[in-house]
């Protein structure tokens, strides 16, 4: 199964809408095909590896597989009718399908046709697989991370608003990195008009896919020359149209707010129809706050250099807190790397 995990891994961030699925068929002990989801229309993983096979090889043999296969027909065909004519002995699945349209189905066609069906097998590793799209099946929502490189004292940037490098080259990298496997990237209007980021992927040895560009501006108050343009701005309700963004290229999308500071459950939701999976949450400060304190941060990633700036300097998240420790946001299965001099923590929100 850790094969087929590490199979499914390479076709990170080319599959989207589908999950990464990866699968090794193996018979008398030994593996005879290997096979993944190369991208989104392609065939499904069962069906890459059964395909390396002359037919009549699979017969009997054992197939593991990330994700139970599917019994529904999309761009390709149902993965379980491929491996009950190929006449696989046993099924051994990652996790079961949390889609509603397969919801145990695929497993359940399997034993009918008289196939041993093993689930549940390093679940966990198979389920981070695909955070994103299970979190997206599950809630209608992209999976928020909240992204930053901060100073050992949790600054954003230094007292003038300056944060060019605050982390190191080994950091930007992985950051552009977490960039080409997002379906979206979103700042607030501030960070516009301050960095005037392009918000682009850049890597050194490979085409990078941008994300969807997300600029949460409330009262449509960034300006038209905007170099992360053109962009899915998001807007209040009460925003004075502007003409000149769209001309820009932006796209404006109006959701509910109240005094220029947007619905972020209503935001969600519509990224989430327009099928992003991911969200990643570049800032700043008064943005992050606003995802934690409304309990819509999923996960937390800060790239940590080893820097001070003080009191001055521009505060991760820049919004009002809990009054007593014992309130404090808190987050679980964290995660720690090293990068250059820097630190890469990452975790999960815990939900109260």
């Amino acid at each position: 199964m850790r094969q087929a995990i590490g199979l499914g891994a390479q076709a990170r961030g080319r599959t989207r809408p589908n999950p990464m699925v990866g699968c090794v068929i193996v018979r008398a002990g030994k593996v005879i095909a290997r096979g993944y989801h190369h991208q989104a229309g392609m065939a499904h993983a069962e069906v890459d590896a059964l395909k390396k096979l002359d037919e009549g090889k699979a017969k009997g043999a054992t197939v593991y597989v990330t994700l139970e296969p599917c019994n529904h027909v999309g761009r390709t065909g149902k993965c379980t009718d491929a491996l009950i004519a190929a006449g696989v002995k046993k099924v051994v699945c990652g996790m079961s399908d949390p889609n509603p349209r397969v919801a145990g189905g695929g497993l359940k066609k399997l034993k009918k046709a008289g196939i041993e069906v093993e689930s549940g097998v390093l679940e966990d590793e198979c389920r981070s697989l695909n955070e994103a799209w299970v979190h997206w099946v599950t809630t209608g929502r992209p999976l928020v991370t909240l992204k930053a490189a901060v100073t050992l004292d949790g600054r954003l940037a230094a007292r003038g608003g300056d944060s060019h490098w605050v982390s190191g080259e080994e950091s930007r990298a992985e950051a552009h990195q977490m960039r080409h496997m997002s379906d979206a990237i979103l700042v607030g209007a501030g960070t516009i008009r301050m960095d005037d980021p392009q918000l682009t992927t850049r890597i050194a040895y490979k085409q990078g896919r941008d994300p969807l560009r997300v600029i949460l501006d409330g009262k449509l108050s960034m300006p038209a020359r905007a170099r992360a343009l053109p962009a899915l701005v998001v807007a209040t309700r009460e925003a004075k149209e502007r003409d000149d963004l769209r001309a820009a290229g932006a796209e404006i999308l109006y959701v509910p707010g109240l005094r220029g500071k947007v619905e972020l459950d209503a935001m969600l939701d519509e990224l989430g129809k327009r099928g992003v999976q991911s969200l990643l949450v570049e800032g700043g400060g008064q943005v992050h706050g606003q995802f934690v304190a409304a309990g819509l941060a999923d996960k937390v990633v800060l790239f940590v250099a080893p820097k001070l700036v003080g009191a001055g300097g521009v505060p991760l998240i820049a919004t009002d807190g809990p009054d007593r420790m014992a309130e404090a946001w808190r987050l679980e299965r964290i995660s720690t790397k090293r990068l250059g001099d820097d630190i890469l923590v990452s975790g999960y929100v815990a939900k109260k």
